[in-house]
């Protein structure tokens, strides 16, 4: 593999998140508290485990009583009822058993569900500064495939262990019943067994590892290439990347062939030892039994093997469960993690609601950083009177957007104030304040749904027929209705279902549907055609008539009539002024402006 493709599929060390941790009484303690709304299924299930970890033992105990008693003796009846108790001791266990896997499927899905409610919840509060420094498959994988690995950890690790254990600590008391020099042998073994246990499952630990690295990086090269499937095909690099693409499943599936050949090991090599353990078991057992000095009988020495079983069994489950807790630990860790993140910044509790707004806007020397030391405005100086429009003009990069989001509380400035009718926005509730905007950005996101839906979504409580007029105020209402079923046709996923341009046009009828007070279009009319953007302008003409707004376009078009002009560079305001204005200054906007014109 060569060192281009090396470099987009292999994962960054900051990437790669570990895939177990060691267990953390901490955690353990925090994830059961979330068990608490459901402390009546918790106590019955947790009855159920102590009932089913004595219950096989027990089964295994009548056996051997029937072998010892009955059948050494010749006792039909007594064989009889050794049967029937038996049986239903037998037809008890099943019943337990259903009722603990119902209790623990129930219990899992109900933690995981709070779990998810509430990590959903807690994204809705956090601030943008957030989301501009978290991926999104890290924040989807949180909700997803972690929560899922702590529902295993919750419904089958901890209470399969709980059964496990219970059942060997019931076998070692009904084994050192039957024969104490027996049972003090089964000791001895014991940690030879777990020993080499946990030698295959740090072995397996790394290669489970490593195999969900190389998972990791076939599944960021799939999608990477499903994105980029255009660009593939337009520099025929089909071959290249499927030969990329094949390196990659080649390393995985060579990661999974080293856990396997791994379990095939481990596996053999547990049943030998217990095999030969057998064998001296039957060497010191039958020798106990036939020699007249000691007081041991065939019915105790079968007990016995058979309660062996039962103690040894559970030693490989639980390497598995174990290994399967290290992942569970390791998920609920990230998730705790994230649930912990607190947002950059919170109302203060004096902060006051702001039921309306005459709409004048300040921002006294504001400067603004996304990371420290890293400034992206400087010294940003300008008043908006109530119904002025506002035009920001510059190059990529140099801030207009990011003043906008000030503006519309998404970050707070690093330095200075934004006023609204005199008040420090920070003294503003954010909710209240949101609610007397309407921002329309240059990325036309629409939800799965609707038409109609989607227009409703600034205001759910509106009307059919206010939805309606708010595309007729826009213009745009018989577009809309030209689609096949109207303002009931299906966006699907992102908008997907419509063109460019009707998207546009149904988040600007979203905005105005909320009827704001101050509006802020960020390159809105960028992704529409010219006679489109015709439409728009005679719509946004009249709902901009005694309202503030904030213009960011490329477009100089569509900032002709606004009262005031911004133009930035590297984060700072380098003109200012009206369109004619600034044409007569001949500076950086009038550039522009002739760029604009030649093409």
């Amino acid at each position: 593999m060569n060192t281009a493709a090396a470099s987009i599929t292999h994962l960054k060390n900051d990437q790669i998140e570990p895939h177990m941790r060691p267990l953390d009484l901490g955690i353990i303690v925090r994830l059961f508290h979330y068990t608490r709304a459901h402390s009546v299924r918790r106590n019955w299930l947790f009855l159920l485990v102590v009932v089913r970890s004595i219950q096989l033992p027990a089964l295994t105990a009548v056996i051997a009583a029937v072998i010892k008693g009955p059948i050494q003796s010749h006792n039909i009846p007594g064989i009889a009822w050794g049967v029937v108790g038996f049986v239903l001791l037998a037809v008890s266990t099943q019943v337990v058993m259903h009722f603990r896997q119902k209790l623990a499927l129930e219990l899992g899905e109900a933690v995981v569900t709070d779990l998810r409610n509430q990590l959903f919840c807690h994204l809705q509060r956090l601030t943008m500064s957030f989301y501009d420094r978290t991926k999104l498959g890290r924040i989807i994988s949180r909700l997803t495939s972690d929560v899922e690995n702590v529902r295993i950890g919750v419904q089958e690790v901890l209470f399969i262990a709980m059964v496990q254990f219970g059942q060997m600590l019931t076998a070692a008391v009904f084994m050192f019943l039957y024969d104490r020099v027996l049972f003090l042998m089964v000791l001895g073994l014991a940690p030879v067994l777990w020993t080499v246990n946990a030698i295959f499952r740090q072995k397996l630990s790394r290669a489970h590892r490593a195999s969900h690295e190389s998972f990791s990086r076939v599944t960021a090269t799939l999608a990477e290439s499903i994105n980029g499937i255009r660009v593939t095909q337009a520099f025929a690099r089909e071959s290249k990347n499927s030969e990329m693409f094949r390196d990659l499943a080649e390393e995985h599936a060579s990661n999974n062939f080293n856990i396997a050949r791994t379990h095939g090991q481990l596996l053999p090599l547990l049943e030998l030892n217990s095999q030969f353990f057998i064998a001296a078991l039957l060497l010191v057992g039958g020798y106990r039994v036939l020699h007249p000095a000691y007081d041991a009988s065939v019915g105790d020495l079968v007990g016995f093997f058979l309660m062996a079983n039962l103690f040894f069994s559970p030693i490989a489950l639980l390497g598995l469960q174990y290994t399967q807790a290290l992942t569970s630990m390791a998920a609920a860790e990230r998730v705790f993690r994230l649930l912990d993140t607190q947002p950059d910044w919170r109302d203060p509790l004096s902060a006051c609601t702001l039921q309306e707004s005459r709409g004048q806007v300040e921002l006294r020397d504001v400067a603004f950083e996304y990371l420290p030391n890293q400034p992206v405005l400087h010294d940003i100086r300008f008043s908006a009177e109530p119904g002025q429009m506002i035009a920001l003009v510059g190059e990529t990069g140099s801030g207009k957007t990011t003043i906008t989001h000030l503006i519309a509380k998404f970050h707070l400035p690093t330095q200075g104030q934004v006023l609204i009718d005199g008040h420090d926005l920070t003294t503003i509730q954010t909710n209240c304040w949101h609610h007397l905007i309407g921002v329309m950005s240059q990325h036309s996101f629409l939800f799965a749904g609707t038409v109609l839906d989607n227009i409703r979504f600034s205001r759910p409580t509106a009307s059919d027929e206010e939805v309606v007029e708010a595309a007729r105020r826009l213009d745009c209402l018989e577009a809309l209705q030209e689609l096949p079923d109207g303002l009931q046709t299906q966006v699907g996923e992102r908008g997907d279902n419509l063109s460019l341009g009707q998207r546009q046009l149904v988040c600007f009828a979203r905005a105005l549907l909320a009827d704001p007070r101050i509006l802020i279009l960020d390159e809105a009319t960028s992704s529409v055609d010219a006679l489109t953007e015709q439409r728009v302008q005679r719509a946004l003409r009249l709902l901009l008539k005694g309202r503030t707004s904030f213009v960011v376009a490329h477009r100089l078009s569509t900032i002709r009539q606004a009262d005031m002009i911004l133009v930035l560079d590297q984060g700072r305001i380098i003109e200012r002024g009206n369109h004619v204005q600034l044409l007569e200054l001949g500076g950086h906007y009038a550039m522009l402006h002739r760029n604009c014109v030649a093409c």
